[in-house]
């Protein structure tokens, strides 16, 4: 075995990098696949990085090592962590990323450092490395729960910040879609997770990144036409009072269970209308008080570095003085008309607590 490891690795570059990790003291710990340096390093004296700070490394000569990567990246910046990608024979696998102190500095290496020469004919590519932190889970039982889901991730993995349970037309059981505080985090979730569910639950699950779709911003900013007769908007009652037939539902955005109703439309909504939804409990408020149907005007309004999805909202409510106006985030969904959707449920169930 040693003989055919030999034939393999360079052992002169194996060498040159213990020489290297001596002189300089650096320490390189082994997870999963990968060797890091830092997280932070020991004399770390900054502020942890926000976004946008990593850089993806790729087409690294399979014999090149921290002594030679590290010295080298952190030439054009301050280097919170440091991480190679590893394989069984003790190559690297070709890819590495590096964290900086700030984003200006992550900018600085790709101008630098892409198509920098490691070797003749080896040119690095460096780009933004994209940091995904959302992970998609399927096949959950139908009686999931948000909460308990909550804190049954926090128990098996670390890093875990959110859960957004899914569930409806196309979608087999429940799914969940779980945002953690950073890539690394997610990364060593999905890793472990399946077998986690399988070994303490009997669950088979599925486990992929979720990303985000690109919205077409244009277009989610135009304001829906009103009908011409809508009187001016006015102020709702200080308290509502919902008729005896209607349930209080949840909302399924960002900070509250899910409802697990199959959608239902009422020829009027765009597929808006839930059973139990907020959106819907907040009509047949209206309706019962004499007032007429809520007219929603939502906006996306930017995405936070967590994955999470701002928009903001005017709701109106004809007959009565006041628009409600106010900001909601929720988690990415399968294409803009969802997540236009979902920010909708997810400002009706705020006004909802305003005028209860």
């Amino acid at each position: 075995m040693e003989n055919k490891l030999c034939q393999v690795l360079d052992m002169e570059r194996v060498q040159a990098l213990e020489a290297w990790l001596k002189s300089t003291n650096t320490k390189l710990t082994q997870v999963n696949g990968q060797r890091k340096y830092g997280g932070p390093p020991e004399v770390w004296d900054g502020p942890t990085p926000g976004t946008r700070c990593e850089v993806f490394i790729s087409k690294i000569p399979r014999d090149a090592y921290e002594d030679l990567l590290i010295p080298l990246f952190s030439s054009v910046g301050k280097l919170w962590e440091f991480r190679l990608m590893m394989n069984f024979s003790g190559q690297n696998r070709g890819f590495a990323y590096a964290k900086y102190a700030t984003a200006a500095m992550a900018s600085n290496a790709i101008r630098q450092l892409h198509g920098f020469m490691l070797e003749p004919g080896s040119p690095l590519s460096v780009r933004r490395s994209m940091e995904k932190r959302n992970l998609f889970i399927g096949d959950l039982p139908a009686v999931t729960r948000q909460e308990e889901l909550l804190q049954v991730l926090r128990v098996l993995v670390e890093g875990v910040e959110r859960v957004s349970l899914k569930a409806g037309q196309g979608i087999e059981g429940v799914s969940a879609i779980v945002a953690f505080t950073s890539h690394h985090t997610a990364s060593m979730a999905k890793k472990v997770l399946m077998e986690e569910f399988k070994k303490q639950f009997s669950l088979n699950v599925s486990i992929k990144w979720h990303s985000v779709e690109k919205m077409n911003l244009e277009d989610q900013q135009k304001p829906p036409r009103l009908p011409p007769s809508l009187k001016p908007p006015s102020a709702l009652p200080p308290r509502l009072v919902p008729p005896p037939s209607v349930r209080p539902g949840f909302c399924r955005a960002v900070g509250g269970p899910a409802a697990h109703q199959q959608p239902q439309s009422d020829g009027q909504s765009g597929g808006v209308m839930r059973a139990g939804s907020p959106v819907l409990l907040l009509q047949k408020m209206c309706e019962a008080n004499g007032f007429g149907r809520p007219v929603y005007e939502v906006f996306y309004s930017h995405a936070r570095s967590d994955g999470f999805l701002y928009f903001t909202y005017k709701l109106h409510v004809p007959g009565a003085p006041t628009v409600f106006k106010g900001l909601v985030m929720i988690l990415p969904g399968p294409s803009a008309g969802a997540m236009l959707e979902e920010a909708e449920r997810a400002a009706a169930q705020q006004v909802l607590q305003l005028v209860a």
